[in-house]
């Protein structure tokens, strides 16, 4: 049989069996020249290059760092690969450093402003601050701010740019004057009066050297030495859980027979129109060891009157270890929150009824509370003793069930009057206050007239009028359109005001 074949077949046959030998050839080499390499010096001259290359690889993946090297630990322990450590000089905090320097409060705002100045006061003696009432001889001036409206903001600039010119004038005399921006109501996560504060002052101004959130006051110290290297310092973090409760204010006024007690801060409630859930933070109390221990040395010290105070007082709840934990959850029939309900923990009523126990001749009052957290409980208490002062703060904001919805107030027209309705039946003899809002966004006439007639049914002893301010941040910026006029807000302002 005869078998023939192409030449191009032939071809691939030839050139794979060539491929085939070439490598084996190789192979061999290799395995020679590891075996005797001495006895094949062809070989060598081929293969050596390509080892001493490897062979180099390796000597410099011995003499460089191992895996040791890049643990923390190993650098601590060894200290080899760390440059010796070196704190900054601004860093460096001791409280000598401001050894009987002078400070001088400026205060705007509500009774938790107040409070708060004491509470500075009592951080900065202790650590040798010297507080003073001269304003000239001043080397430090703290402004506590308030900007709930508009009006506190034009105040508060106004009072800047004084300082501003007192600041240039003292520079010849006393050149360490330091004027700090304490923003206790509105400091925030989110971005309102201390994060403006910080843009429009520290980096657009010289006008103030430090700025501080109502939770940083602990922190002032290091923040003041700070500025004796000429920068200027920022804290506006929140904290979930700053209450200052182990700091005893001190007094701005020692022969005052009344004084603050500061028993909760922050709020939950999320109303629209308000910026302090989002500038004071979350609801936290204080425990009610706490605070029964101040109120009685202030009792020891011969002080009268005692008014308790939060930003939203009355939903007080101790939580702490050492309270009995009660799962019942109370409002006032016809009420509702936007938050889940809060369980356990001490109630306002529980702490209301121990601190009018201290003693029978203080009297007590508290501010600023929140219509829903009046249950049938704390009427009770309130009733029940007699050093409690009958006069309740319930802010209505307006008498129109869909522009309080629109607030996000958590109750209608209809269960604010018959709250007002129970209260009266169980205290006969009480005074009632409230707030209203003049001209909140999409607010009509017609709802302008129910809350007038809101007025004229409960008849409160006082009201406090306010026209509506917008404030960035809140749900009211983001969701409304501030559309009732300035005039408009202002007629309505006077047209209550003659009632």
């Amino acid at each position: 049989m005869n078998v023939s074949f192409s030449p191009r077949f032939l071809n691939n046959i030839y050139f794979k069996h060539s491929w085939y030998k070439h490598r084996l050839q190789l192979y061999r080499l290799f395995c020679s020249h590891k075996t005797c390499s001495n006895h094949s010096p062809d070989t060598s001259n081929v293969l050596e290059p390509e080892l001493d290359r490897k062979t180099k690889f390796k000597h410099k993946l011995l003499e460089g760092p191992n895996l040791k090297d890049f643990f923390k630990d190993e650098h601590l322990a060894s200290q080899e690969h760390l440059p010796e450590e070196e704190v900054a000089p601004y860093l460096r905090f001791s409280p000598k450093t401001n050894i009987k320097r002078k400070v001088y409060l400026d205060v705007y705002g509500c009774q938790m402003n107040v409070n708060d100045a004491e509470i500075v006061l009592a951080i900065l003696k202790n650590n040798d601050f010297e507080p003073t009432k001269d304003l000239i001889e001043a080397d430090v001036i703290l402004i506590l701010t308030c900007a709930i409206r508009d009006s506190a903001e034009e105040k508060i600039w106004g009072r800047l740019g004084f300082l501003k010119g007192l600041k240039r004038t003292r520079k010849k005399d006393r050149p360490s004057l330091k004027i700090e921006c304490l923003v206790s109501i509105f400091a925030g996560l989110l971005g309102c009066m201390a994060e403006r504060l910080k843009t429009k002052v520290l980096e657009t101004s010289d006008m103030v050297d430090l700025v501080a959130g109502p939770d940083s006051y602990r922190d002032l110290p290091r923040l003041l030495s700070l500025t004796d290297t000429d920068q200027r310092s920022v804290n506006v973090l929140l904290s979930l859980d700053e209450t200052y409760a182990d700091i005893s204010p001190v007094r701005l006024n020692e022969n005052s027979i009344s004084a603050y007690v500061s028993i909760m801060r922050g709020c939950d409630n999320m109303c629209t129109y308000c910026i302090v859930p989002f500038t004071r933070g979350r609801e936290r109390s204080r425990p009610v060891s706490s605070i029964l221990r101040e109120v009685e040395q202030l009792s020891e010290k011969g002080v009268k009157e005692v008014t308790l105070l939060g930003q939203n007082v009355n939903s007080y709840r101790d939580i702490s270890t050492d309270t009995k934990i009660d799962n019942v959850t109370t409002l006032a029939k016809g009420f509702k929150t936007v938050y889940k309900p809060k369980k356990g923990g001490l109630r306002f009523a529980d702490l209301l009824n121990r601190v009018a126990a201290v003693n029978p001749e203080m009297r007590i009052r508290f501010t600023s509370p929140h219509p829903k957290d009046f249950p049938d409980e704390v009427v009770e208490v309130i009733r029940q003793h007699s050093n409690v002062c009958k006069n309740l703060h319930m802010p209505a904001q307006s008498g129109n069930s869909v522009v309080l919805e629109r607030m996000r107030r958590g109750y209608t027209r209809e269960a604010y009057l018959e709250l007002v309705r129970s209260i009266r039946l169980k205290l006969p003899d009480v005074a009632l206050s409230s707030d209203f809002i003049c001209g909140f966004c999409g607010e009509t006439d017609e709802e302008f007239e129910d809350t007038l007639s809101l007025m004229e049914e409960v008849r409160y002893n006082q009201a406090y009028l306010f026209a509506y301010s917008m404030r960035e941040r809140t749900t009211a910026h983001r969701r409304f359109k501030d559309d009732v006029p300035p005039d408009v807000k202002q007629r309505r302002c006077l047209k209550r005001n003659k009632i």
